[in-house]
């Protein structure tokens, strides 16, 4: 049994609903009783994109998946959720990312893990702070120690998810 953290984030057709649903779809993954997300909050698009706010959350369970096997049952709820691929950081739907999975570190052609980026992402590192404020990343650092003024300031709460 592994535990994970899974970060959603969506922009497009109702991203709240977006995040509720996949919310859902995420809990049918989870061991009994495991699942628990944080908080949505509201982001601004990463590199100065032109599309509308995003509504980010994360969520943290417990599976028997595999990574690859947890990845592709992320993927086909994105798809479930319309989500389609054309530019890097464009706007969409549903993103579902593995932040995190146990203290394991996994390079593969398919996946990161720990997300390849997050230490720099406010929308990740707080909904995740919310979840697990000790949390230890694989590389020793504490999750706390990532997190600024700044970071803080950036992120808009929006509401406790349904």
């Amino acid at each position: 049994m592994a535990q994970v953290f899974v970060a959603l984030g969506a922009n497009l057709d109702q991203p709240v609903q977006q995040l509720n649903s996949a919310s859902q779809a995420l809990a049918e993954l989870a061991d009994a009783n495991s699942y628990r997300i944080s908080s949505y909050v509201q982001s601004k698009p990463m590199a100065g994109m032109d599309q509308p706010d995003y509504i980010n959350a994360v969520a943290s369970f417990s599976t028997m998946l595999a990574p690859l096997a947890l990845l592709d049952a992320l993927q086909a709820i994105e798809i479930a959720h319309g989500r389609e691929r054309h530019e890097r950081w464009g706007a969409r739907t549903l993103d579902l990312d593995i932040l995190l999975y146990d203290n394991l570190e996994l390079q593969h052609p398919r996946l990161t893990i720990p997300h390849y980026d997050m230490q720099q992402r406010a929308f990740v590192l707080l909904p995740l702070y919310e979840l697990q404020p000790e949390l230890q990343l694989p590389d020793g650092t504490q999750l706390a120690a990532l997190i600024t003024e700044v970071m803080r300031q950036s992120l808009h709460p929006l509401q406790t998810p349904v």
